[in-house]
């Protein structure tokens, strides 16, 4: 069982969050302009890369805001902010170690909870600006949330019927012989392909396209842009750091501390995540939920009855 964290904890988590963010980001700048100009740079060149993340949240928190008109201000605000806030909440269980905020005995149901806020938030943004293009990422949120949420549910739900419990802290302390994505690899496989569609990322940024001049985020200037897709990189993360106490063992490992290795393998999760932004080609929406309906869905049910199986045979 995971031990409960000390309560400043809480107010530490968003700052680790938003700096863990901020790397990675300022790494996928990095990745981005290094394919576009062959690899070669210098050291000047890639730290330059390495802040641009910081640099464009700065130049848009001082730039002047505007509005659509006839567009919901409040509507619109509520949403940009509610995506950072649905990251933060569902890293509220997540454990660094073997410590978490709160170890809830109904943990993972608490973090797919918090996700389904992130449907929410840019359904809100996309409506709120009253426009078209910004209406249509909405609506492509939608029809991506109801492709990737069902198998995700059932990737999630595999982890804990393997450990035959929703606390988050039972989950890592199962794995302290055998991580679940050995024997759960379909689970492990169909978790990272829905943590990229609930952040909208790589093959599923359709909801924030280029074919729609920015989709959900497209009237979003100001604090308004930087919450939002602050928020993306937030869930990305948080998405990325839960599939370690889920899938490979939580902090267990040989030499160093349990802390040092939730972050080591969360490090390397959010390397394959971005790895994949660069390789995968975007998937158009109704390919991705024939993908997710037909393939995706029967492999997480099938991988969660060879689990029952094995369970039931303990």
């Amino acid at each position: 069982m995971a031990e409960r964290a000390p309560l400043w904890a809480a107010f530490v988590l968003p700052a680790l969050l938003v700096l863990v963010a901020t790397v990675a980001a300022g790494f996928d700048a990095v990745l981005s302009a290094g394919a576009r100009n062959g690899g070669s740079a210098s050291l000047r060149e890639t730290a330059a890369r390495a802040s641009r993340p910081g640099r464009e949240a700065l130049r848009h928190l001082v730039q002047q805001p505007r509005r659509t008109r006839a567009s919901d201000l409040p509507l619109t605000r509520i949403g940009a902010a509610l995506l950072p806030a649905a990251a933060i909440l569902a890293a509220v269980v997540l454990p660094l170690g073997f410590r978490s905020v709160s170890d809830l005995p109904e943990g993972i149901v608490w973090f797919n909870a918090m996700e389904s806020l992130a449907w929410a938030a840019v359904w809100l943004a996309g409506w709120g600006p009253n426009s078209a293009l910004s209406l249509i990422g909405g609506y492509r949120f939608l029809a991506q949330g109801l492709a990737y949420e069902l198998p995700h549910m059932l990737a999630i739900t595999t982890a804990a019927l393997g450990a035959e419990s929703l606390r988050v802290g039972e989950v890592v302390e199962r794995q302290a012989g055998l991580w679940f994505a050995v024997w759960m690899p379909a689970a492990f496989g169909i978790y990272l392909l829905s943590a990229m569609a609930m952040a909208f990322w790589g093959p599923f940024d359709q909801p924030v396209g280029r074919d729609v001049a920015g989709g959900a985020a497209a009237e979003l200037s100001g604090a308004d842009r930087v919450l939002f897709l602050g928020g993306r990189w937030l869930l990305l993360v948080v998405a990325a750091a839960f599939s370690v106490p889920l899938f490979l063992g939580g902090g267990h490992g040989p030499l160093l501390p349990g802390w040092a290795w939730t972050v080591v393998k969360t490090g390397a999760v959010l390397i394959v995540l971005i790895w994949g932004r660069r390789r995968l080609p975007t998937l158009r929406m109704e390919r991705y939920v024939e993908l997710a309906w037909v393939v995706l869905t029967p492999a997480a049910i099938l991988q969660a009855l060879v689990v029952a199986v094995v369970v039931l045979n303990r």
